[in-house]
């Protein structure tokens, strides 16, 4: 068993190199013993595969990858913390960190660059400030990995996962599920973690899909009328899609007719397919 995994070693290390917890980084660094390998375990890693792991901390989980992972290439945006992982994986020759903000980070290029002729990854636990837009970020750059595994705050979870018509589905469930196939993993309870949340955590895992979930004409307005759609959620469709969209609520109503949906319907109760629908007869009326 890792030493990262003893709460009072991590604090040594940490206070050693002067790093304190930034809550505006939303830094809550895990320190369960069985949590990182079963994350290494189940993220798909192995010895023909790198993994990307984003806000790698103290290195707790980095260690995990890095035993599993051919390589492994973490990004990390506090450089406070790079004398840490100099020290807490060096025993590792397989493990590179990257100073850098993995919201303006061209992760295409990194994986060109680092892993040649490998099968990659992503593995991380994000800071809960920041779940959706890192992992739109990665989606939309459509990389060539075959998962992102990451742990996030189980009400996102909840968020991200929910199947289309269910009462939890929300503008980033069909966004998400438009790219892959997304699942809840395993719940992580608030005490695995220095210092420990107040809400409890979850490991997802979104399984890429090799092409989109439905066929869409314009995949900017597709998205824009998922967004569209949820923007005011307790309304109807009509009402929601003509704010969203700045269209007139007839029109609005006349495509729901075309595509067989009924007028007093509501966006969380739609399919991929209706939303499909919907943004394909939008594509073929404004472009």
């Amino acid at each position: 068993m890792s030493e990262l995994s003893n709460i009072a070693y991590v604090k040594n290390l940490l206070e050693k190199y002067g790093f304190k917890f930034s809550k505006a980084l939303g830094q809550n660094f895990l320190v369960n013993p069985s949590i990182c390998p079963r994350m290494a375990r189940e993220c798909g890693a192995d010895k023909n595969c790198g993994v990307i792991e984003i806000g790698p901390g103290a290195g707790v989980l980095t260690y995990e990858l890095a035993q599993v992972a051919e390589k492994v290439v973490a990004v990390e945006i506090d450089k406070r913390l790079l004398p840490v992982l100099n020290e807490s994986l060096q025993e590792f020759d397989n493990v590179k960190v990257i100073n850098a903000d993995a919201m303006k980070l061209n992760f295409n290029k990194l994986i060109s660059e680092e892993f040649e002729n490998m099968e990659v990854c992503v593995c991380a636990n994000l800071p809960y400030y920041i779940t959706s837009p890192v992992i739109m970020n990665l989606l939309e750059q459509k990389l060539p990995i075959k998962s992102i595994t990451v742990m996030v705050q189980k009400e996102a979870a909840d968020r991200i996962c929910a199947l289309p018509g269910t009462r939890n589905v929300g503008a980033v469930s069909i966004a998400v599920r438009y790219y892959c196939e997304p699942q809840i993993l395993f719940k992580v309870s608030a005490g695995s973690f220095l210092p420990a949340p107040k809400v409890d955590s979850a490991v997802i895992k979104l399984n890429i899909s090799q092409n989109p979930t439905v066929n869409v004409i314009d995949e900017k307005m597709f998205f824009k009328v998922v967004k569209g759609a949820f923007c005011q959620r307790r309304k109807t469709l009509i009402n929601s899609v003509s704010f969203g969209l700045g269209i007139s609520k007839s029109e609005v109503s006349e495509i729901l007719s075309e595509i067989n949906l009924k007028q007093t319907i509501r966006a969380e109760e739609l399919t991929m397919q209706n939303f499909a629908d919907l943004a394909n007869k939008l594509s073929e009326k404004y472009n």
